[in-house]
């Protein structure tokens, strides 16, 4: 039996911590008095637990909906395709252009604001379809940080359960180790096209080569990982720790070549490493 399903079936889950309980009670009672839910599910941690405590509180009441987009890798919709199957919730995929939209293909500082304009206009439309409230996964830990995805949010009055009940980044994983989810240790996802400097147009072939160098950093061993483009030059992010590793010089040789191979004229790692939100810090600036 598949892990989600194990942890999907089980009831009355008693965390180790008092606090965890009361908050994952919270969030079944809330999602329970919606009756219907549809999730937006990304596969990554925060909505598989959202559409795992989803499924607990309402049983057959519950549709993902995957936005299927030029900006999330075919790996990542692939993955959130098998947890579905895993668990037994079925999903909606929702296709849709977003290279269309002259607005986010622009790449302004609102950019993840645009986007998510559209991304959500198409899943509250197949969410209504099937008379579903739409939930999205943001957690406690996100008002943290610079996310102007937050405002489209607000003002399509999506709810976003996790973080109406306090539950923080670390929470979630932990609330989804002792689920039993495969996700609780998933590294931290964030669409292809924050991986672009504000103002550079995005274009297909730009976010094809960066999934294709991220692919192959992956495959080299390295879970957390990011390549920032700057013309023709590739900026790796991994996380600090694995700093050494892919400045060896046998590893460097191999990621060089790799990158060289996808389109890149230069490449080069960032020596602060991996960190949340290091696209933005331009802003800073501004």
């Amino acid at each position: 039996m598949h892990a989600s399903t194990r942890a999907l079936d089980r009831c009355g889950i008693i965390f180790g911590m008092k606090e965890l309980q009361i908050k994952y009670e919270a969030l079944i009672s809330i999602v329970r008095d919606m009756e219907r839910v549809a999730v937006a599910f990304s596969g990554g941690v925060d909505s598989a637990l959202l559409l795992a405590a989803s499924r607990e509180a309402l049983g057959t009441e519950v549709l993902a909906l995957t936005a299927d987009t030029a900006f999330f890798s075919a790996s990542e919709t692939a993955a959130a395709t098998a947890f579905c199957e895993g668990c037994g919730v079925p999903q909606r995929i929702v296709a849709f252009d977003i290279l269309a939209v002259d607005e986010v293909v622009e790449n302004a500082p609102d950019r993840c604001y645009r986007c998510k304009q559209q991304i959500l206009a198409h899943l509250l439309e197949a969410a209504q379809q099937v008379g579903a409230v739409l939930v999205e996964g943001s957690n406690a830990s996100d008002a943290e940080a610079y996310r102007p995805g937050a405002r489209a949010l607000r003002e399509a009055g999506v709810r976003s359960p996790l973080a109406e009940v306090g539950l923080t980044k670390a929470e979630v994983r932990e609330a989804s180790r002792q689920l039993g989810l495969p996700t609780w240790d998933k590294p931290s996802m964030a669409c292809l096209a924050t991986r672009f400097p504000y103002g550079t147009r995005i274009v297909r072939a730009g976010l094809a080569r960066v999934d294709e160098a991220e692919r192959m950093l992956h495959e080299a061993g390295f879970d957390q990982v990011r390549v920032r483009v700057h013309d023709e030059m590739a900026r790796i992010e991994v996380m600090p720790d694995q700093l050494p590793r892919l400045l060896d010089a046998s590893m460097r040789a191999q990621v060089h070549a790799a990158l060289k191979d996808v389109g890149f004229s230069y490449v080069t790692a960032d020596l602060l490493g991996y960190r949340t939100g290091s696209a933005d810090e331009v802003l800073e600036g501004l």
